[in-house]
Parts: C-alpha cells; sequence; structure tokens
C-alpha cells in the first residue's frame, strides 16, 4: 500500500510558494562550478580539436607546442598513459549500448571535433596558444552525415537500451485499416539537430590530496554516475574517489554522462600527478551531446467524424558509428490515442558523428510534434475542432503496455481549463481568417505527455541537539528547484522552519541517488527525504514518551504531530515537547537515518503513470515578410501534487520557452561535405532571448495520483512537450500553410 504524504505541521511549507534557498548563493556570485575549483600548483589543460569528420591520425608533431614555456606536457594518442580504460565497454548510468567514445585511445577519427590532444600547462593562456601550434596530418575520408541518404540501411537495434521503452509489437491492421478509411492523412514531419547549450560549459577539475586520493568538481548532474564513471576506466576504488557538484549551471540533459573533459582531466593528473582543469570552449560544446534529428512519416485513418480507425508511427533517428543511441519517439502515439489499429516503428540509422544524447523530454519532444501536428491535419480534414478530436479518441488506457490503466489522469480538465483561459471558443477556425493590422493572427493547440517516474533512492537525515536538521543526497539542482522542495519535505515532516533545515547534494559521500533527469528527482529524492525525516521523527518520539512526566506517555506515533519545532498530541497542542528539549533529555547530541525509496511494485504491475498538458498558441504573422511573432502561450499541466508552485511555474516556463526555440529557432547545421555543425557559436545558433518571449500563462490543474507517497509527477519535461506542435499549428492556422519541418524560419513561410 503507498501511503500518501501529507504535512503534520499546521503551517505547510509543502504546496506554497517559496523562493530557491540556492537562488541567493547564484546571484551574488557565491555559489561555485566545476570550473571554479583551484588547488595548490594546479594545472590548466585545453584540448585540441581535430578537424575531419572521419579518417585517421597519419601524425601528429607536438613539439612547437611543449617548447613554449610554461607547457608540461602534450597528451595524444601516442603518449597517453595505459592505465587508462582499463574497462573499455564499462556502461555509464544512462550509456546506450555499444562501445562508448574513448578519448585519445588510437589514431581512428570518429566526428569532427574529436579530441586529439590535451596541453597542459601552468595556466589556462599558455595552454590555449599552445593548442594552436599541435600540427596534425590527416587521412581523411568520407564522412557519411547525411539521415536522409542512408534510410536503406535503416535498422532495429539488436540491443535495447537501459529504461528506454522499445516499440510495442503491432495490434489490428493499420495498413488494411488506412487504406478503406474514409478520411486519410498520410505526412512526413522532420525535426532539425538541436544543442543543448547550458550557460556553464562542461568543465573538470581533477585536485590530487596529499594522500593520494582524488577530488573531483566535475559538470554533472549525477556525481555518482562521474565517480563509476573513473573508478571503471581507470581501475580506481570509489573510496578514494570524492567527486562533488554542488551547482550546476544548466544541463538539460548534457550533463546526464560523463563528458571528455573529465577523462582528460583525470588522464594528466594521474599523469602528472598534479591538480589539473579542463574546461570546454563553447565551440567544443558542439563537438558531442545534442538532440537527434529524425525523419518521422504518420499515417491516420479515421471515420468521416474523426474516429481513429488507423494509426501508423515510424521513425528514422540517427546514431554514431559505435553505440546505438536510442529514444522512445514513436510509443506517444499509442499512448495518447485510442484505437484499434496501430503499428509504430523506430529505427536507427549508423553516422559519422558522436552519439546523440538525452535533450530535455528526449524523444517525446521529436514524437509529439509528429503526431501532434498530424492529429491537427485531421481535424482539418474531417471538420472537427481540435479540441474535440482529441476528446473523440480520448483514451484511459495504455495500449502500448498491456492496455493497464492510467494511474490518472486530468488531461480533460487540462483541455478545458487551458481553452477557457486562452479563448478558444472564440477560434475562427478557418486558415487566414483572423488578422490585426498587417499581421495574419493564429491559434494553435496540441497535447503533451512524459513518463511519471520513480528511481531506488537514499538520503539521510541528521537533527542536531540545537534543533538543526540537514539532509541530502548525491542528486544534483539542476535549476529545478531540488535544493528547495527537499528543504520544504523535510521541514514539514518534522515540523521545523525551512530555516532550520540545510540541504546537502551533488556529493559521493552522501547517500546514493540517481542522476537528476528524467523528471522523477522530485518523486524519488522527494520520497527518501520524507522516509528519512519520518525515521528521526519516530526515534525523537520514542526518547519523548521515555521522558519524566512526558505528555506524549501511552500516545501511539500515530497520534503525535510536528509543529513549530515540538511534538505534540495531533488535535491537543497543550500535550507537546521540544525536540531540543528531548535530545538535551536523553543525552543525545544527534539523531539519524537513511531512509529508502523505490518504484511501488503493486502500482506499476496495475497502472500506467505519465503527466499530460495541454499546451494552446497564438502567432502574428506578418504577411508580407513572413515574420513570426510568439504572442501567447497557455500551458495547462496536470503533474499531480504540487510541492512549490513558484519553482514549478519556474520550470514550465523554461520548458515553454525551450519548445519555442525548437519551433522557431534552434537548428545545428550540417556541412554534409566536411561533416561538422558550421554554426557552432551562440552568434549563429539561435535561441530564444527575451524580446521572442510574450506572454506565458501557467495553469497547474488538480490531481490526485498514487504512483509513489508524495503524490508528485515530474514538471522538468513535460513543459517542453507539445509546444512545437501548438506553435506549428497556430502557425498553420494563421496562414494556410502546412510547414512539417522545424524549425518554422521565414523562407519556409514565404517560400
Amino acid at each position: 500500500m503507498t501511503q500518501t504524504f501529507s504535512s503534520t505541521g499546521r503551517d505547510s511549507f509543502v504546496g506554497t510558494p517559496r523562493s530557491r534557498i540556492d537562488g541567493p548563493a547564484k546571484v551574488t556570485g557565491l555559489a561555485k562550478y566545476a570550473g571554479e575549483f583551484s588547488a595548490p600548483d594546479l594545472l590548466h589543460g585545453y584540448v585540441v580539436s581535430g578537424i575531419v569528420a572521419k579518417g585517421r591520425i597519419k601524425s601528429i608533431d607536438t613539439r612547437a607546442a611543449e617548447a613554449v614555456p610554461g607547457v608540461v606536457k602534450v597528451l595524444t594518442h601516442e603518449n597517453r598513459p595505459r592505465t587508462a580504460w582499463l574497462n573499455y565497454n564499462y556502461q555509464d548510468q544512462v550509456a546506450p549500448p555499444g562501445a562508448p567514445f574513448r578519448a585519445l585511445y588510437d589514431d581512428k577519427i570518429h566526428y569532427s571535433g574529436q579530441p586529439v590532444a590535451l596541453v597542459v600547462a601552468e595556466d589556462f593562456d599558455t595552454a590555449r596558444h599552445a593548442a594552436t601550434l599541435v600540427e596534425v596530418d590527416y587521412e581523411a575520408e568520407a564522412p557519411s552525415v547525411d539521415l536522409s541518404k542512408v534510410e536503406a540501411f535503416a535498422y532495429d537495434p539488436p540491443m535495447k537500451r537501459n529504461g528506454i521503452k522499445p516499440p510495442p509489437k503491432p495490434w489490428g491492421d493499420a495498413d488494411a485499416a488506412f487504406d478503406t478509411a474514409a478520411v486519410r492523412v498520410r505526412e512526413q514531419y522532420t525535426l532539425a539537430t538541436e544543442h543543448h547549450n547550458p550557460m556553464e560549459p562542461h568543465a573538470s577539475t581533477v585536485i590530487v590530496e596529499e594522500d593520494g586520493t582524488y577530488t573531483v568538481y566535475d559538470k554533472i548532474q549525477g556525481v555518482s554516475n562521474s565517480q563509476g564513471y573513473l573508478a571503471n576506466v581507470f581501475g580506481l576504488k570509489k573510496d578514494d574517489l570524492r567527486v562533488m557538484n554542488p551547482y550546476l549551471g544548466g544541463g538539460f540533459g548534457s550533463g546526464l554522462r560523463p563528458q571528455y573533459q573529465l577523462f582528460l582531466a583525470m588522464l594528466a593528473a594521474r599523469d602528472l600527478g598534479r591538480s589539473v582543469r579542463v574546461a570546454l570552449t563553447r565551440d567544443q560544446m558542439w563537438t558531442f551531446s545534442y538532440r537527434p534529428e529524425a525523419i518521422q512519416t504518420i499515417s491516420l485513418g479515421a471515420d468521416r467524424d474523426g474516429t481513429l480507425q488507423a494509426l501508423r508511427h515510424d521513425a528514422l533517428a540517427p546514431t554514431s558509428q559505435f553505440e546505438d543511441y536510442q529514444e522512445v519517439v514513436v510509443n506517444w502515439s499509442g499512448i495518447l490515442y485510442r484505437c484499434d489499429n496501430v503499428a509504430l516503428t523506430y529505427k536507427l540509422a549508423k553516422l559519422d558523428t558522436f552519439t546523440p544524447a538525452d535533450m530535455r523530454a528526449p524523444g517525446a519532444v521529436t514524437g509529439v510534434f509528429a503526431i501532434e501536428t498530424a492529429m491537427d491535419e485531421l481535424a482539418y480534414a474531417a471538420g472537427q475542432d481540435p479540441i474535440q478530436l482529441r476528446l473523440k479518441n480520448y483514451t484511459e488506457r495504455d495500449q502500448t503496455q498491456e492496455d493497464k490503466p492510467f494511474g490518472s489522469k486530468a488531461l480533460k480538465a487540462c483541455f478545458a481549463e487551458g481553452a477557457e483561459r486562452f479563448g478558444w471558443s472564440k477560434r475562427n477556425p478557418e486558415p487566414r481568417s483572423m488578422r490585426e493590422g498587417r499581421e495574419l493572427v493564429g491559434w494553435g493547440m496540441a497535447t503533451g505527455v512524459w513518463e511519471s517516474m520513480m528511481m531506488q533512492t537514499s538520503a539521510h537525515a541528521i537533527l542536531t541537539a540545537d534543533g538543526k536538521l540537514e539532509v541530502g543526497n548525491t542528486t544534483g539542482d539542476i535549476g529545478t528547484g531540488t535544493y528547495t522542495i527537499l528543504t520544504q519535505i523535510a521541514a514539514d515532516t518534522l515540523g521545523l522552519s525551512m530555516e532550520a533545515v540545510t540541504t546537502k547534494l551533488g556529493d559521493t559521500r552522501l547517500p546514493e541517488a540517481p542522476i537528476a533527469g528524467g523528471s522523477w528527482t522530485a518523486a524519488s529524492s522527494g520520497t527518501a527525504v520524507m522516509k528519512a525525516c519520518r525515521d528521526v521523527g519516530e526515534q525523537l518520539f520514542r526518547l519523548a514518551r521515555q521522558m519524566d512526566n512526558s505528555p506524549l506517555a501511552n500516545v501511539d506515533f500515530e497520534r503525535v504531530a510536528f509543529a513549530d519545532g515540538h511534538i505534540e498530541v495531533a488535535g491537543d497542542p497543550a500535550r507537546r515537547v521540544a525536540l531540543v528539549d528531548v535530545m538535551r533529555a536523553a543525552g543525545v547530541e544527534k539523531l539519524e537515518a537513511v531512509g529508502q525509496a523505490a518504484p511501488d511494485k503493486d502500482f506499476n504491475s496495475q497502472y500506467e503513470a505519465y503527466t499530460h498538458s495541454a499546451v494552446f498558441a497564438e502567432v502574428k504573422i506578418d504577411e508580407e515578410l513572413g515574420q513570426v511573432r510568439l504572442t501567447r502561450v497557455v500551458s495547462a499541466i496536470a503533474a499531480g501534487k504540487i510541492l512549490n508552485p513558484k519553482t514549478a511555474r519556474s520550470q514550465i516556463l523554461g520548458g515553454v520557452v525551450m519548445g519555442i526555440g525548437a519551433a522557431l529557432e534552434e537548428e545545428s547545421m550540417m556541412d554534409t561535405t566536411l561533416g561538422r555543425f558550421m554554426n557552432h557559436n551562440l552568434g549563429e545558433y539561435h535561441v530564444p532571448v527575451n524580446a521572442d518571449i510574450h506572454d506565458i500563462e501557467v495553469i497547474f490543474v488538480d490531481e490526485e495520483d498514487r504512483a509513489n507517497p508524495l503524490g508528485v509527477k515530474g514538471l522538468g519535461e513535460i513543459g517542453i512537450v507539445g509546444t512545437a506542435a501548438a506553435i506549428a499549428n497556430a502557425v498553420f492556422h494563421a496562414t494556410g500553410k502546412r510547414i512539417r519541418h522545424l524549425p518554422i524560419t521565414v523562407d519556409k513561410i514565404i517560400g
């Protein structure tokens, strides 16, 4: 039986808007990031990036670089220590099947921008200058980097990626049902490659301690992942590696896996016996970690009234030559809509690029854009309102997972509340029918969906005699407000003020938790913290009952409440005792516990859990210039219990903005001859700026969920899912022109 969380204090923090407790440190500069920690005699490493996409290194001349005063060593595949890569096929926590990329391993070139040397010097400027003097002679081959030209080589990945559900087996006969359907839509949808571009570039600082152990500061979304990676690759004991990352300047998934600068920093530190920092440049951030493009075909067949009779969703996505990267792309179509004849396929094709990476709502941004645009096309073809079409094909069961019911699904409320707030009833459905001066006005909507997950997690709670509480684990706060919500949960559970609670994260000396990603952190770490605090509370209660003249004598634990720093009999606050008095009377300096959280097997065997949304968008488009202004977005979210409306709203705002980028601006442009992304800087890779963002309204609809004790669903991903489709649908409503390739740029509108 899942126990639902409820605060025992009279003044609950959970469910109320609270500012981020880490905010002051970030805005004042007190927060230190992985590339800002220092050590005596710290060396600096600068990566030399390769310039060809495929081939081998014929020769590499480092003599001029090594002659520069202040240069300590130049590491290449020819002189790297052979102690590295002891475990050739080590799989980090989120690695896809295959052999991970090995920096400086041999002379083979796998992709453009691959690190081919590391210059280590006494200071950064010297290392950077010397790096320009390294001469590399390549034997280049023509790279294969165009997904549209390798469809004939598409394949089903032989090994499935851990945690990624493969497409289900088809049910019914989608092709036959499509052929006989009264209304048919079959179109192709594509998305451009996107790069993460967090504000903080990737960096690692490896400090060599006097006892031979290492303290590592790494830009990572879960320090235990970096610790396991280093231990396996270099044959080290985990106890000799303390990895920390208290703050992260944006990740969006780029920090889920250890990146190559971590390997290079440790390689140099072990080889030279000195502390080393390696920080990547903004240009080098384009050499890895991106959302892959995809070519998708959606086939929808329906009755005259829009009832689905056939649904087929086929996707082709790229991966590297050395790993089979996989996402959940096509399954969302079967999750969102009820249909008796469904076929979902997902294939890969190998390119001469780095392995793609999880980027905020990986797979869902891609797949939901396609199905939600196709559903809008079906609505027009069938003469149906887009919301009514979705309600007509609404489902309360997940047909992709043994037709299990959803544990909760308040999507209908999202449609209703979002439509009312947006003013959807005033929409003229005819394309090009609404205008404002010289601008065409378009209204579009789409559905969003994301998994509601919980992971095996631990956390500690330590209460000291002065009434101060510490909680924490190894997970990271990636800007989502994890420090704050864990503090709220802990404060409520033991009836303390938030000021009395300190939350520690991002340190491998803390109890282990998974990486911060997948929208599972609140449910997982939050539950573990709650359980640890409840354990401490039970210890306090037992001590309180033993006090002389205890007001809690002969009272069961279920009858007490924690409030205002006291334990009291619920409903009788006169019978209370202060926590500090309990510990003083017992002569106890501290009480501690480790809480464990895990998915509810009974619940998961019966139900599926997802977060849902309804996104509404308004665009205004200059009829002559084709310039798009996104003037309004309303995002209605069903995500169970909202722990902190302020940080929760911020998560949705950020997701919506990223969705705007995907819809209208973001595109990593590949030169298919060179095999290199050409707009590898923030001047030419466009992201939304303040002038692009207008009114964004977030609505949290009421929803009760039993998938975890807190009753929460993650919010990190759901804000972005469906946003691009809503915008694309609005562009069609405004212009009458259907654009199926993202981003939607001026040339596509007026071309």
